[in-house]
């Protein structure tokens, strides 16, 4: 397996490094706070990326993609991390786009797919419903009715539900709340009767919200995958997604790192650069080998999809775990070496740190990710 880009990939990765730079750079997110945008990303931006057939990268043509991999996927969001952008990709694309190509029926894909890829259509998964991650402990209800189904719950921090004109609603049919047993994941319109949604701005100034359903009705063509047995697709799309979210994550941890390194070769203190002091080059070694090594096992993550690898929950668990553990220490040393300015809302460097705490902890953090990494190795 190999763990470096080829040709085309390399390609890509300048093509996306530039187009976030020129059309993303974290000014643009600065702006989208500080205006209180409505939808949190930039439309035009979206469509200029649809344009480049990311949102299609890693589907088939037959839906409208262009039949790459998910390593593609994994290049474009890491450029995107490099710049704090934000877009619909990683809700809409790497989680929703997963589950229908996973066990969509053939007019589920054909319905949803196409207007996926061409970036006309945004979806939301709709997981959790406390304050951590806990995939199966589902209250949210699904009971038969009117010829299908009636849904009754909540669904906290569903990335991007704001802006969503569709969900996967995770919800139980049969067992109880915390049981793997009885979960299914339905298709549902955001404009359904009974839908409710309410935006969550972040500390990173990206959005989440809150979805209530209240006797919200689905069809039975609705019904995503098996019905009672969606655990084990729910966990093949949230490793997909986790691997997705390491690829931003670890673009956001070069980043900073990169802007702290030219800061310690400029930044005088005692009539020398700081760069020259040994105790920060030794800090900097250190992120420098934690970078290398998250590089790799993201690399390797990203071909496990690709080559439909056994491995996938192993390798989803062990990148979530070193990747989110190399932010952590990036963006706390950028925010310590940069010093006082780097406290400031004026220095961009804060908002890699912002970022930095909600993607560790989104789809579980990296204590959540080492337990099940511990688990799935018979521990």
């Amino acid at each position: 397996m190999s763990l470096a880009l080829n040709e085309e990939q390399i390609m890509l990765k300048d093509a996306a490094d530039s187009f976030f730079r020129e059309r993303a750079p974290v000014s643009a997110l600065r702006a989208l706070r500080d205006n209180a945008d409505e939808t949190g990303f930039s439309r035009d931006l979206w469509r200029a990326m649809a344009d480049m057939g990311w949102p299609g990268a890693f589907l088939p043509e037959e839906y409208g993609g262009i039949g790459c991999g998910f390593t593609e996927l994994g290049v474009v969001l890491e450029a995107g991390g490099r710049t704090l952008a934000a877009s619909p990709l990683f809700a809409s694309v790497a989680l929703c786009a997963s589950a229908l190509l996973l066990a969509g029926t053939e007019a589920q894909k054909s319905g949803y797919l196409p207007r996926i890829a061409s970036g006309d259509l945004l979806m939301a998964l709709a997981v959790d419903e406390g304050p951590h991650h806990r995939p199966h402990s589902v209250a949210t209800r699904a009971e038969p009715g009117n010829d299908g189904y009636l849904l009754s719950g909540r669904k906290a921090h569903v990335v991007d539900g704001h802006v969503a004109d569709a969900f996967i609603v995770v919800a139980r049919t049969s067992g109880e709340a915390d049981e793997a047993t009885g979960i299914t994941l339905f298709l549902v319109d955001a404009g359904a009767g009974g839908v409710a949604v309410e935006r969550r701005i972040m500390v990173d100034s990206r959005n989440m919200a809150e979805v209530r359903l209240e006797n919200v009705h689905v069809s039975r063509a609705d019904v995503l995958g098996e019905l009672h047995d969606g655990a084990a697709l729910l966990q093949q799309v949230l490793d997909r997604g986790n691997i997705a979210l390491c690829a931003e994550m670890l673009g956001s941890a070069r980043e900073a790192f990169e802007r702290t390194l030219e800061y310690l070769k400029q930044r005088e203190q005692f009539g020398a650069i700081i760069g020259t002091f040994q105790a920060l080059q030794h800090r900097a070694a250190i992120m420098f080998c934690e970078l290398e090594m998250s590089k790799s096992v993201l690399m390797k993550a990203l071909r496990t999809i690709d080559d439909n690898d056994g491995s996938l929950p192993l390798m989803a668990s062990q990148a979530k775990v070193q990747v989110a553990e190399t932010l952590r220490l990036v963006s706390d040393e950028a925010i310590q070496l940069h010093g006082g300015i780097g406290m400031t809302d004026e220095e961009e460097i804060g908002f890699f740190l912002k970022r930095a705490r909600v993607a560790q902890q989104l789809l579980g953090d990296e204590h959540y990710h080492l337990a099940r990494y511990a688990s799935l190795r018979g521990y």
